[in-house]
């Protein structure tokens, strides 16, 4: 969830009004800044979470990694003011993916402890977290959901052109195996993939880049699915 005024949703008129508040809460239970690598694990699927994490500014990745080796990744998501950990705050539950920088960057640790006396404190805070999650959880249901019920080609398609309306959540990546991992499956499966929309003409690759080609064309694929 971002630590910014929500923009969207039933409470948005709270947040504009309170947003000076959260962000005083927030940073009063910060209790160390450090700058970790490239590849560095903010949080490591499968663990407790006894702290949370803010980014200002940095890229992460998110992904899943099954039992049987299979990984899933989410996508990639440019912070700004990106809170980490805040469901397994609420939850206790372990953490359900890695959040990986894919960069260097700067974060901020937030203790828990702190930050459940704070809410405790200003219990109508937790309103703005429930809002926040709520999205966040919406949003990645919906990833998930057209992930397991379209073919491999609609949600590349589906992708291209949304990334052209700039209306996702989450980026994609530059490499194609961790393409194709985000979309649930092998290297393989997504070059056929993407050379079955090429053959319709949407779209064109141009080494590690996809150009679209008939951005009407490309609309109507993915409209009329």
């Amino acid at each position: 969830m971002q630590l910014q005024a929500i923009q969207k949703g039933r409470f948005t008129y709270l947040w504009e009004d309170n947003h000076s508040l959260i962000e005083q809460v927030i940073l009063s239970c910060i209790k160390d800044r450090k700058i970790v690598d490239e590849g560095h694990k903010l949080l490591v699927q499968g663990e407790a979470v006894s702290s949370l994490y803010l980014v200002e500014s940095g890229r992460v990745s998110m992904g899943v990694t099954a039992r049987n080796g299979r990984v899933f990744q989410l996508g990639t998501l440019e912070c700004e003011s990106q809170l980490f950990g805040e469901m397994e705050f609420f939850t206790g539950y372990t953490c359900q993916m890695d959040i990986i920088a894919l960069e260097a960057i700067e974060i901020a640790v937030i203790d828990g402890v702190l930050l459940q006396q704070a809410l405790q404190l200003h219990p109508h805070l937790s309103l703005f977290f429930a809002s926040a999650i709520a999205i966040d959880y919406q949003d990645t249901v919906e990833i998930f959901t057209r992930r397991m019920l379209y073919p491999i080609a609609y949600n590349i398609a589906y992708d291209i052109y949304h990334q052209h309306l700039n209306d996702l959540p989450v980026d994609g990546f530059g490499k194609h195996y961790l393409e194709a991992e985000r979309f649930g499956t092998s290297d393989r499966v997504y070059r056929r993939a993407v050379k079955e929309l090429e053959n319709l003409g949407l779209i064109s690759k141009q080494r590690h880049t996809i150009k679209i080609e008939n951005l009407d064309a490309l609309k109507k694929y993915v409209e009329q699915k």
